[in-house]
């Protein structure tokens, strides 16, 4: 019976290969959820919409760009800023 037994260094390639895959996923599901808020503000915003959708736009890309370069893995300050963002968005929508 033939042995068949992967070199460990390829395993560790693709598990690292795997978590970037993973944080690409997570980057762009930001990038969504910022650009979603930002149309929000754009659309039904009742004072200065288009300050408040470029701005929402501006710090979701800083804040994730600072997430991606940190290394984090809990993306904290982006999901914090994406609910302050949000909740501003929602009050002046309504």
């Amino acid at each position: 019976m033939a042995e068949n037994h992967a070199p460990t260094k390829d395993i560790q390639d693709h598990f690292e290969s795997y978590r970037s895959f993973l944080r690409g996923v997570i980057v762009v599901i930001l990038a969504s959820a910022y650009t979603l808020v930002a149309l929000c503000a754009f659309s039904f915003g009742h004072s200065f919409p288009l300050l408040l959708g470029w701005a929402v736009l501006l710090v979701g890309l800083i804040v994730i760009l600072i997430d991606l370069r940190s290394g984090s893995r809990t993306w904290r300050l982006s999901l914090v800023m994406l609910l302050i963002l949000g909740l501003l968005t929602a009050v002046n929508v309504s």
